[in-house]
C-alpha cells in the first residue's frame, strides 16, 4: 500500500468552486479526432487547471480543465467579445444551488488540434468562473486525459489509442459510469466504503452527510469549523471542514487531507444522498506527479512522487 501525506502549507476557500451543468441536449460533434497531442497547463489560483482554447478564430482563452462538469462553459465576457448568439436556457447544477442559465452557441470550440462543433455553453460571469470558460467532458469524449503536474502539461489521446508505458509508482483504478461521470467504488474514508468523484474543477474536496452520520456513529468523525464556498453562479453554501485521517483509492492512501462535509448539488444531480460519497478535488489530485482519465474505459491512472 502506498502512502500520500498532505503537503499543502495552506488552502484558501470561498473562492469559484467548479460546477457540472446538466446538458439539456448532446449536440456536439468531433471534427477532427487527432492521435495525440501535448498541450500547455497553467495553474491558476486555488489549484485550478487552464489550457489553451480556440473559439472560431479567437483566442487562445483559458478554460479551466473540469472533468466534474458535464457540459463546457464560456464567460459571458467572452461570448459578447465574439459575438455568439444566443442558445436555449438550460437548467445547470452548480456547487451550491440549482439555476435557469443561459447558453450561447459555440459554433467550434478547439482544444490542440481538436475540434468540437455546436456547443450551447451556458454563459456565467468570468468574475465568478475564474477563467474564460471550463472545458467539460463533452469536449473530451472518448478521450483520455493526461494530466502532467511535474511538467505542467496535458496530453488528450483518443481512448482506442494504447496509453504509454508509465515510469515509476502507479496505480491504475478502475470505476463506473453514473450519469455521464466516473465514479471510483474502490475506495474508502477513515475505513468506510465511499464512492470517489474525481474532479479536476474543485479547488477542495468536499464529502457528503451521508459519509459524515456514518463516521460519526462510529466514532470516526474528527473536529469540525464551518467554511463558506462560493459556486460559478455565485451562490453560497457553508459546509463542515474537517480532516480525513486515511483515504484510500485502489493501492493508495492519501493522510490527513482536508476534507469538507455538505450535500452539494452534484451528490444531489449524482443520486448520491444516501450513499457515502466524496467529491475528488484538485487539492488530492495534484499531490501526484500524474493523473490520467479515460472517459471511454472508466479508467484512472495514478503516478506517485518520487520517493
Amino acid at each position: 500500500m502506498a502512502h500520500l501525506g498532505w503537503l499543502a502549507a495552506a488552502l484558501t476557500l470561498g473562492l469559484a468552486s467548479a460546477a457540472p451543468a446538466v446538458p439539456e441536449t448532446p449536440g456536439t460533434t468531433a471534427a477532427e479526432q487527432p492521435q495525440s497531442e501535448t498541450l500547455g497547463l497553467d495553474i491558476i489560483q486555488n489549484h485550478r487547471m487552464t489550457v489553451p482554447v480556440t473559439i472560431g478564430r479567437g483566442g487562445p482563452y483559458r478554460f479551466i480543465v473540469d472533468t466534474g462538469s458535464e457540459r463546457t462553459v464560456i464567460s459571458r465576457e467572452v461570448a459578447g467579445q465574439l459575438g455568439l448568439g444566443p442558445g436555449r436556457p438550460v437548467r445547470m447544477h452548480s456547487m451550491t444551488e440549482v439555476s435557469r442559465v443561459e447558453t450561447a452557441v459555440v459554433p467550434t470550440l478547439q482544444v490542440g488540434r481538436r475540434i468540437v462543433s455546436n456547443i450551447h455553453a451556458p454563459t456565467i460571469a468570468e468574475a465568478t468562473l475564474g477563467a474564460d470558460g471550463l472545458l467539460g467532458v463533452d469536449s473530451l469524449v472518448s478521450q483520455r486525459v493526461d494530466l502532467d503536474f511535474r511538467s505542467n502539461e496535458m496530453r488528450v489521446t483518443p481512448s482506442r489509442q494504447r496509453e504509454a508505458r508509465w515510469t515509476g509508482d502507479t496505480i491504475v483504478v478502475t470505476g463506473r459510469s453514473r450519469f455521464g461521470r466516473l465514479i471510483l467504488v474502490d475506495a474508502s474514508f477513515d475505513g468506510e466504503r465511499v464512492w470517489v468523484i474525481v474532479d479536476t474543477g474543485s479547488q477542495i474536496s468536499i464529502a457528503n452527510e451521508a459519509l459524515r452520520r456514518r463516521l460519526a456513529r462510529r466514532g470516526r468523525l474528527g473536529p469540525t469549523s464551518p467554511v463558506q464556498v462560493v459556486s460559478v453562479t455565485g451562490g453560497t453554501l457553508m459546509v463542515d471542514y474537517g480532516v480525513a485521517r486515511r483515504v484510500r483509492i485502489g493501492g493508495i492512501e492519501i493522510l490527513d487531507l482536508p476534507v469538507g462535509f455538505g450535500d452539494v448539488e452534484p451528490f444531489r444531480k449524482l443520486e448520491l444522498l444516501q450513499r457515502p460519497a466524496i467529491l475528488l478535488g484538485m487539492d488530492a489530485l495534484q499531490l501526484f506527479e500524474r493523473v490520467s482519465l479515460d472517459f471511454a474505459t472508466r479508467e484512472v491512472r495514478l503516478q506517485l512522487p518520487e520517493g
